[in-house]
């Protein structure tokens, strides 16, 4: 899709209808205590929209309506087939819309038009399509047995599940969730961020006008305590995922055990390593790795390279090199195609990620700030690993960088941090890179270059970077899905005697 002029995107934002109230049973609906919350744009600091707060009661109603669906089966127990034509006119129907929903997730993050346009908006879609593509091709197994016996493995959709959702990804991290979700055949209850709510409410409205039963798709948007805890503790939901940070989601492991011992999923936090070894080869197109790594979404990304270690015989060059790239990711206002560097996501995030640069030395590029927004992509030198810049995931457009001798070195410090998402690793000999990628301890690691791999491989993290499941790939379909054993017993009765 070709990109169009800021003031054409202007215009299409002048134009939208916002969605405002819940979305419970197929339909639109305010929150049961009458209550609303001012969703801002965080570029400009204006009200965009008042949008329900929901509370306690309208968890009880969305649970109630989503366990109704799931019980009678106009979903769960359709036909695979079936399931998947309504998901791929869901589909048909966010790529008619996709333009909208670009400019409508720009508004509300302060992400990049940019950004929405080439990635959010057709990653979010690819996402959908693709499990609705392997929904009729999961095949349930026949497990080895006797010639008196068979034994089929089932997968059985989970039931009821709550789905709480980061701000920073609003559209793709909802699409990872409710795409296997869906597929497998569960009720959703979904919380998405206070900050970020607007595309989910637009979403479930194309859901339900592409043929999604009523009650299998809920949305409540609202704060965590109003929202997330009580999804967290409901004991008439079978199962949460939650994306977001470590200290919110070990919250829900409490929440669980205090309740139905409800199965639990958590993708958090990463402060993710880079290693850059002597040997690298085409030290340019390692930085560009390293720019889009750090900088991209603002840096507001759990995967985002935060720490660089690097080799000393070669950092002066790369950093020069770094500094040289960062130079044309420019700062502006995000409906402008130009603008690669937009708004933090709210004014308390910003004061966040400032007070980190508040003091910091050695800062190689940027470390300005604009307008109670925008901050400069910046590169800081940090002198150990336990340094608070080396060591906090500060989810910002701010990269650390540690100097190191050797590749041991590298590995060791790479893992000492409590998280353990995503690491990449540069580097020109194939044993070392196996070696470290085999070392380090995450869930991806990446060789000569930055990313997460795509839809068909699994997402998530070791250590307190999260537990319980994964996103992408058939394995997202694993923690949507309970197993059945059913055990058939062949054998002649007339044969055999009963004590």
């Amino acid at each position: 899709m070709d990109l169009l002029t800021q003031e054409e995107y202007n215009s299409i934002a002048n134009a939208l209808d916002l969605p405002t109230n819940a979305f419970i049973d197929g339909g639109y609906r305010p929150a049961a205590s009458g209550q609303t919350f001012a969703s801002i744009n965080p570029a400009t600091g204006q009200e965009l929209a008042s949008i329900a707060a929901c509370g306690a009661a309208d968890v009880d109603l969305a649970v109630a309506k989503a366990r109704e669906a799931f019980e009678d089966g106009r979903w769960s127990r359709m036909h695979p087939c079936e399931r998947k034509d309504v998901l791929i006119r869901f589909a048909k129907l966010l790529t008619r819309n996709a333009r909208e929903l670009a400019v409508m997730e720009s508004l509300d993050s302060g992400k990049t038009i940019f950004d929405c346009e080439t990635v959010d908006i057709p990653e979010t879609i690819h996402c959908i399509k693709w499990h609705a593509e392997a929904i009729d091709k999961i095949y349930d197994q026949v497990a080895p047995a006797s010639d008196d016996h068979i034994a089929m493995v089932l997968r059985e959709p989970i039931g009821v599940v709550g789905l709480v959702l980061p701000w920073n990804f609003p559209l793709l991290m909802l699409a990872w969730k409710i795409g296997p979700a869906l597929a497998a055949g569960c009720s959703l209850v979904v919380k998405p961020a206070a900050e970020t709510s607007l595309t989910a409410l637009r979403v479930a409205e194309l859901a339900s006008e592409a043929g999604l039963p009523a009650g299998v798709l809920n949305i409540l948007p609202g704060g965590g305590a109003e929202v997330g805890e009580p999804i967290g503790r409901h004991m008439d939901i079978d199962m949460v995922s939650f994306t977001g940070s470590t200290v919110t989601g070990k919250r829900f492991l409490s929440y669980a055990a205090e309740s139905n011992a409800k199965e639990v999923v958590l993708e958090m936090g990463g402060k993710n390593p880079c290693i850059v070894m002597d040997d690298a080869e085409n030290l340019d197109r390692v930085a560009q790795h390293i720019v889009n790594g750090a900088f991209w979404n603002m840096g507001e990304n759990c995967s985002a390279i935060s720490r660089l270690i690097v080799h000393k015989d070669v950092k002066d060059a790369l950093l020069a090199r770094i500094e040289s790239h960062a130079k044309h990711w420019n700062i502006g206002a995000p409906l402008n195609p130009e603008t690669r560097v937009g708004a933090l996501v709210s004014a308390a995030h910003f004061d966040k990620v400032c007070g980190y640069l508040e003091g910091a030395e050695d800062i190689r590029l940027g470390g300005k700030s604009y307008y109670g927004a925008f901050v400069e992509p910046t590169v800081l030198e940090v002198p150990y690993n336990d340094h608070r810049l080396a060591r906090e995931e500060i989810f910002g457009p701010v990269l650390s960088v540690l100097t190191v001798s050797g590749f041991d070195e590298a590995i060791r410090i790479a893992n000492d941090t409590e998280y353990g998402l995503c690491a990449s690793l540069f580097t020109a000999n194939a044993k070392r890179a196996i070696r470290g990628a085999r070392a380090l301890r995450v869930g991806t690691v990446t060789v000569n270059s930055f990313g997460e791999g795509d839809i068909s491989t699994p997402f998530g993290g070791h250590k307190q970077s999260g537990f319980g499941g994964r996103d992408n790939g058939m394995h997202a379909h694993d923690q949507y899905t309970q197993l059945k054993t059913i055990w058939l017993d062949l054998s002649d009765d007339a044969d055999e005697s009963v004590d």
